[in-house]
């Protein structure tokens, strides 16, 4: 944003909010045309760094089906339904439409831009300029300590030499906005520090929409899978989710592993059916009656990729005519098919995770105006908070949702 350090010498701020993500960007716009003077804070280079990469460069921004009582996941599931009803997928799309950036539904609800997902940074960006809001970037928030009359707020600014520049806001009003933990090169744990020196109680955070890695039994006979994908339904924590299952060298991935991974738990299996259209043992006894002679290994590669068959044909299951499959092997070999239980030796953390499951406790929290219950002027948002959504622009509607009725008591 341009003439940011002249916007700064107006004089003090009503409000500070920590992230120029999604939420944070969002919840400035709102309260500055709500005719308060926002400083917007970000401890990297750029802002919207996390929508600049999401999907695939294109930006999932929100979802047409998103229902805050069936897409999300949090310790007090009823927390998020005041936003969302109060800001919509259809609020979001009205203010991109009004900025002319063409998008598409790819699937099942999910909108992407046909352009880049800078189409989104700049349409904030520009939103954000209307109402002058500052943004200071390169600006990372160490420590936030209540204080009379409202919140001292430390920030780091840059070096001179080996010297690190800092500088102290004090302000009425202040919005943690920035984020969790996944994807650590621009992830921060303030929220959580925070939290835990204000005596929050906090839903310990770990990895979501996250690839799952190979056990050491599994390894060697699938990792050679790589690039293999296979429409699947996975169910674990009594959720199951039905699009493309992805081998690679570490694991699986996928759509389907990725939904399934937030409700997965360490040490639990996962159940995999890689034929949910088909009655496989009925078709087996089909097959069996019209090609008698026939291999299972040859059929089975009509209805899946050869090399996972080949794979795992005489591992598996036995190779054999199907005229010779007893009852009981032409269960067996349903079974493995379409009930294989798969238990993850882990998942890929916080690197490849698309968001943080867990956060600040909402129960710290108004689910109206999103402030904190015994912290008068201190507001949490967006990632930071027990509030995460499935695969397909569902987070990003939370953190729109959140943001924009947050500024609304601001």
């Amino acid at each position: 944003m341009s003439n940011t350090a002249a916007k700064a010498d107006a004089g003090d701020f009503d409000v500070i909010i920590v992230g120029a993500g999604a939420s944070g960007l969002m919840c400035a716009i709102h309260a500055g045309r709500r005719g308060r003077k926002v400083l917007l804070l970000e401890k990297g280079p750029k802002p919207g760094l996390k929508i600049l990469v999401s999907g695939g460069g294109r930006c999932n921004f929100t979802n047409l089906w998103a229902d805050p009582q069936e897409h999300y996941l949090s310790a007090n599931e009823h927390f998020c339904i005041s936003a969302m009803r109060r800001y919509e997928s259809a609020d979001f799309i009205d203010m991109v439409n009004a900025h002319g950036i063409a998008y598409h539904e790819k699937k099942l609800g999910q909108l992407f831009c046909d352009h880049s997902a800078q189409d989104i940074v700049d349409m904030l960006l520009a939103e954000a300029d209307k109402v002058d809001v500052v943004l200071r970037l390169n600006s990372e928030v160490t420590n936030i300590c209540p204080v009379a009359e409202g919140y001292a707020v430390h920030v780091e600014v840059g070096k001179k030499g080996a010297q690190m520049l800092n500088r102290t806001h004090h302000v009425r009003s202040m919005v943690l906005a920035s984020g969790g933990l996944s994807m650590p090169k621009i992830a921060s744990d303030l929220a959580y520090r925070t939290a835990a020196q204000l005596d929050m109680s906090i839903t310990s955070p770990s990895p979501a929409l996250v690839p799952l890695t190979w056990n050491n039994a599994d390894r060697p006979l699938l990792a050679p899978l790589s690039g293999v994908a296979i429409d699947s339904t996975v169910s674990a924590g009594g959720q199951a989710f039905r699009e493309n299952l992805l081998f690679t060298h570490r694991g699986l991935s996928g759509p389907a592993i990725l939904q399934a991974s937030s409700y997965w738990q360490p040490g639990e299996p996962l159940e995999i059916n890689l034929l949910p259209d088909l009655d496989l043992a009925s078709w087996l006894a089909a097959r069996q009656q019209q090609r008698p002679k026939g291999l299972v290994s040859t059929v089975l590669k009509t209805v899946l990729p050869n090399r996972f068959v080949d794979a795992v044909t005489n591992q598996w299951f036995n190779d054999q005519t199907l005229g010779s499959l007893s009852k009981a092997q032409n269960q067996h070999v349903v079974d493995v098919l379409t009930q294989w239980t798969f238990k993850p030796g882990g998942s890929e953390g916080y690197r490849t995770a698309e968001v943080t499951l867990g956060g600040i406790r909402t129960e710290e929290f108004s689910s109206k105006t999103f402030e904190a219950k015994r912290y008068k002027g201190f507001y949490a948002i967006g990632e930071a908070l027990d509030v995460t959504g499935w695969l397909g622009g569902y987070n990003f509607q939370w953190a729109w949702a959140s943001g924009y009725c947050c500024a609304q008591h601001l």
